[in-house]
């Protein structure tokens, strides 16, 4: 994909949508994370939202607030990052302050850096380099130390990307224990990308 991408921070304002809403707009965006070892990038190609209170598949379900989900009580565009099965997966803080509602990055295409991405991922092929939520965390460089950070600013930021011709919506995946929950369209992804986990 080719593009003249200026590695500015989106505003903290673009952030202050209502959760759908924001799980859609991210779609196109270049995730950047900035390390020591150099400048890694990709575009998101597929999201999930995450309802808090009302959402038995969220950590926040019934306002759970515990050290773990305390940042998705933050205002919007925060980092919430967690570790599940050893990887860790990232999360874009939503909703209004006190109201506490994510977005689950769920996928990248590869833009900059893609051969520090192949070196942190053990080598891989480019298909299966950031196609999943813990494949794209491990690609960039994203951690636990990123808990708490903002994305409106570096080391882990987003910039303009794209606007993707067709947006597609399902299910949620890997949330089978939540009821009625896993059953909600709350997945987004950009239509035929190649990158999108499954």
């Amino acid at each position: 994909m080719e593009q003249n991408i200026e590695f500015i921070p989106l505003d903290r304002s673009f952030f202050q949508q209502p959760t759908l809403q924001l799980a859609k707009s991210l779609l196109g965006c270049l995730l950047v994370k900035e390390t020591e070892e150099g400048r890694t990038a990709g575009f998101i190609v597929e999201t999930e939202a995450y309802r808090g209170a009302l959402d038995r598949a969220a950590h926040s379900f019934n306002n759970r607030r515990t050290k773990r989900t305390e940042i998705m009580f933050h205002e919007a565009g925060h980092v919430y990052t967690y570790v599940m099965h050893t990887h860790c997966l990232v999360n874009v803080v939503a909703g209004q302050k006190d109201v506490p509602e994510v977005v689950l990055i769920r996928a990248v295409e590869p833009y900059e850096g893609i051969d520090l991405m192949i070196e942190r991922r053990g080598g891989t092929t480019l298909k299966n380099l950031t196609s999943g939520p813990g494949k794209l965390t491990k690609a960039l460089g994203i951690t636990m130390e990123d808990y708490g950070k903002r994305f409106d600013e570096p080391p882990l930021y987003m910039t303009k990307g794209f606007s993707p011709e067709d947006i597609s919506t399902g299910p949620r995946i890997g949330i089978d224990n939540s009821g009625e929950a896993r059953e909600y369209p709350w997945r987004f992804w950009v239509t035929g990308n190649s990158f999108v986990s499954r």
